[in-house]
């Protein structure tokens, strides 16, 4: 049993006795900041547990001209494909449109082709989304800011 049970369930009852547009705006508060925090490690290129990503496959030398490589998943983690929504009963950081399959080729380290006519190549999986070690405290803190103030 966890030492910190009891507090959890107050907190619970707490959360429970607020209004559902007060509920749905802590959420809304909850989802953009963990949505932020998403970013900014899939920005540094590790995972939620702290580990770099696997390296990007070596390119062959004689490959395009004038080609510049981005770091993986730059336009992936940009709010127009990252989205951040909430409700009364949850708070929801979810890729959307399109890149959700291949948000989801790299999750979770899944087979996928390319291009239409390229032959599928094996990803390493990448956790674009997880909770990391200070995440949960972070949400604690909105919590406890919002049924204060």
């Amino acid at each position: 049993m966890n030492e910190f049970t009891p507090f959890e369930d107050r907190l619970a009852a707490l959360i429970a006795s607020l209004s559902p547009a007060e509920r749905r705006r802590m959420a809304a508060d909850i989802a953009k900041t963990l949505r932020q925090r998403q970013q900014k490690r899939i920005k540094a290129q590790t995972a939620p547990d702290g580990k770099p990503y696997a390296a990007r496959k070596r390119q062959p030398v004689r490959g395009k001209k004038g080609r510049v490589k981005r770091e993986m998943f730059a336009k992936l983690r940009t709010s127009r494909f990252m989205k951040a929504s909430a409700t009364t009963e949850a708070a929801v950081v979810e890729f959307t449109g399109r890149v959700q399959r291949i948000a989801q080729v790299h999750q979770y380290g899944l087979r996928d082709r390319p291009a239409r006519n390229s032959s599928p190549v094996e990803y390493p999986a990448r956790e674009l989304l997880g909770f990391a070690d200070g995440d949960r405290q972070v949400i604690e803190d909105i919590i406890i800011k919002r049924l204060s103030g």
